[in-house]
């Protein structure tokens, strides 16, 4: 009797130590996952500098400035008047603070320890930080649905997050999902989503008090805590897009019939209650129909085939065995897995920028195939058969069929009674789990080739990732770069024309220019715009839409009475940039006739067609837009196959500001006229000094009237001022 109690204690020993070992090896390796996440995301700070992406975080970078100079108090009372002028904004108000008071913390903090870091740095690297918790959320969420194995692949991949049964947790939960209320719009998809999975595990007979305590906490207590975020507010209760949530509680009250009479109530008014993006994503031709701003947005378009494979790449053909393997067993967690898929799916179907959504969940559910994948493979190994001298094979892993055994095995078997509330329970197989392994042993000739070729799948993935961060996804939108035979270029045009105005014009000079460049027109020119990308007024945006679309003299009454002095517009004829003004024009065209009926899309269309050359129509020819980009592109343009109107284009009031070298034109127009008191016909004043200006530059000024110079006159911008 003492050496079985000792081979037990020392078997018990081994497997402690064995569970110590496994616990530091996994926190290593989430380490160096955290480690890869944050580094991965660093491209574009070693090819360029520390450089703001995009848009709209110049918004948050800008904001983040003002909140780390005046305090939060000043922060959520402050009216910006150098934005959507003359309306203005409140910022407090209509701002997700979420991202802006944490990199505001993170700066405090370092400063506070004499860590001497400037708002911009911190900005940049506040995302590679957070994408290291992104993985390590990944692991615990794919941990409480497959255990470490799977979590630890799935967190090698990428991120999301959710936990299990108590209240503890819980409230953690309420708390994470109120730090995302405070950061993103996009909240709505989580607040229908896990009330979602509790209604299926509802209906498929899972209900627990286990889940009570895990959703009901969220519910009341997020819900509470998000109607404190101004910009949310009563919105968290009120909307059609917390209607799942409602939907969940009401049906365990009075059960389906109420709930069928709920959902006719909102099904007879669609659009009560529900936001442009959120009817856009129910009914993908909502927005081209009726909301022509939100369909502008390039992020709202649908995505292409190859998209898919560009982001998630070999993820693609893992995601279908990881769907398999939730089945096997399915339990709550996998159930809530496969139920975000299906929703991420189909929303990433709609909009491109809901590729984010889907991300995590295919990373989740190809780590979990992958794992599955691996411990099927890799069974050859842990229950090899060796051949014994008579031919026969015996399992070499605890098979051996002694007294012993075979007691062990009779006090572990299950009663009758024990084994089917197991089977109706936990839906497990009253097979021997180890019998059923060594039942599913491949030869280890082909599992070590599954094994290598799974190793070369994950480095092809490996691979393509590390390339598209490097090249795809660092270089910032507003620091462009090209190869040529002489090596790498990089354009720093847009940079360098907010600087010129930011150095050349008054402070309280208003800029008008279509709402892509307002956050970043206010954050690096410090000048005011008239829109920008908050596009919260749609009357707004359509007049400056109309003024662009219109021809110069009604552009310029338009203009007039918006105090506008400069008007910015990118255009990149010359070497086929894609997103500059002209390719976006149609869009202006749209939003300003959805307010204005006199702006129509068919006066700008030839036979359909969108026509920039001489076969354009009148209307498009004598538009504001298209005199400021195509200002003599005649006298550069040496390669362009269909053929302009033949004649110099000129502008009857334009002070042309800044023109670089590189092919893409940043032109300022200064409007102003001089009115004739004897004509009706305005005076032009015409500016024709090109580039940056200092104190001592002589310019020539041209006043005319119609075709007809008056006068002419050489001044310096100290004179000129």
């Amino acid at each position: 009797m003492p050496e079985p109690q000792s081979s037990t204690a020392a078997s018990g020993g081994d497997g402690r130590l064995r569970n110590a070992f496994g616990g530091v090896l996994c926190a290593f390796t989430l380490l160096l996952i955290g480690v890869l996440a944050f580094s991965i995301r660093l491209f574009s700070v070693i090819k360029y500098e520390s450089v703001i992406h995009e848009f709209d975080p110049y918004f948050n970078y800008r904001v983040t400035q003002f909140l780390s100079k005046n305090g939060i108090y000043e922060f959520w009372n402050w009216f910006d008047d150098r934005t959507w002028y003359p309306l203005g904004r409140v910022i407090g108000g209509t701002v997700y603070p979420g991202l802006t008071l944490t990199a505001g913390t993170i700066w405090s903090l370092l400063n506070s320890l004499n860590i001497p870091l400037s708002v911009e740095t911190v900005c940049v690297f506040t995302a590679p930080i957070f994408s290291a918790n992104a993985s390590w959320a990944t692991y615990l969420l794919t941990k409480e649905a497959k255990g470490s194995g799977a979590g630890l692949m799935a967190a090698a991949i990428l991120a999301m997050t959710l936990n299990t049964g108590s209240l503890f947790y819980a409230t953690l939960n309420a708390l994470s999902y109120f730090y995302m209320v405070c950061s993103w719009g996009g909240y709505t998809f989580i607040i229908n989503l896990i009330p979602m999975h509790v209604l299926l595990c509802i209906v498929t007979g899972r209900y627990s008090s286990r889940l009570y305590i895990a959703y009901a906490p969220l519910v009341v207590l997020g819900t509470l805590l998000a109607a404190l975020v101004p910009v949310v507010g009563f919105n968290a209760v009120m909307t059609s897009e917390h209607f799942a949530s409602f939907l969940q509680g009401s049906c365990r009250a009075v059960c389906f019939a109420i709930a069928a009479i709920l959902i006719a109530m909102v099904a007879s008014s669609p659009t009560k209650g529900w936001s442009g993006r959120s009817l856009s994503l129910l009914d993908p031709t909502y927005a081209s129909k009726y909301i022509p701003i939100i369909a502008s947005v390039s992020e709202h378009q649908p995505p292409t085939w190859p998209s898919y494979f560009m982001d998630i790449n070999v993820l693609a053909f893992l995601v279908p065995a990881g769907i398999i393997s939730c089945f096997l067993p399915f339990s709550d967690a996998s159930s809530f897995l496969v139920l975000y898929l299906v929703t991420s799916v189909y929303f990433s179907g709609v909009m491109v920028r809901l590729m984010l959504v889907l991300a995590p969940a295919a990373c989740i559910l190809s780590g979990i195939a992958l794992s599955e994948a691996f411990g099927v493979l890799t069974r050859s190994m842990k229950f090899q058969r060796p051949t014994s001298d008579d031919g026969s094979s015996t399992a070499g892993d605890g098979s051996s069929n002694t007294p012993a055994n075979s007691e062990a095995v009779s006090k572990e078997k299950p009663s009758k009674k024990n084994r089917k509330k197991d089977k109706y329970s936990e839906g497990s197989s009253p097979v021997d789990p180890r019998t059923e392994e060594q039942l599913l042993v491949l030869p280890c000739g082909p599992s070590a080739v599954g094994i290598m070729l799974l190793i070369v799948l994950s480095g092809v993935y490996v691979v393509h990732c590390v390339w598209a961060a490097a090249e795809a996804y660092s270089a910032p939108s507003i620091v462009l770069t090209s190869r040529s035979h002489d090596g790498l270029h990089v354009f720093d045009d847009f940079r360098e024309a907010y600087g010129w105005l930011r150095h050349n014009t008054d402070v309280d000079d208003k800029v008008a220019s279509w709402w892509d460049y307002g956050y970043q027109t206010t954050a690096m020119a410090n000048r005011t715009v008239i829109v920008d990308n908050n596009t919260w007024n749609n009357t707004h945006i359509a007049t400056v839409g109309t003024a662009m679309a219109s021809p110069e003299k009604a552009a310029w009454e338009i203009l007039n009475s918006l105090d506008v002095k400069y008007v910015l517009v990118v255009f990149g004829g010359l070497i086929g940039y894609p997103s500059d003004d002209i390719n976006k024009f149609l869009w202006m065209v749209r939003i300003g006739g959805g307010v204005f009926p006199h702006i129509k899309e068919a006066d700008y269309l030839r036979d359909g067609n969108y026509r920039v050359d001489a076969h354009g129509t009148p209307t498009m020819l004598n538009s504001l837009m298209y005199k400021l980009c195509y200002y003599r592109f005649v006298e550069t343009d040496g390669f362009h196959n269909p053929p302009l109107d033949g004649s110099d284009l000129q502008t009857e009031s334009s002070k042309e500001q800044s023109q670089r070298e590189t092919e893409i034109k940043i032109e300022f127009k200064n409007k102003f006229y001089a009115q004739d008191r004897r004509k009706e016909e305005p005076m032009a004043i015409e500016i024709t000094k090109v580039g940056c200006w200092s104190q001592q530059d002589t310019v020539t000024i041209r006043l005319a009237q119609g075709a007809q110079v008056r006068e002419n006159h050489k001044l310096t911008k100290k004179e000129l001022d």
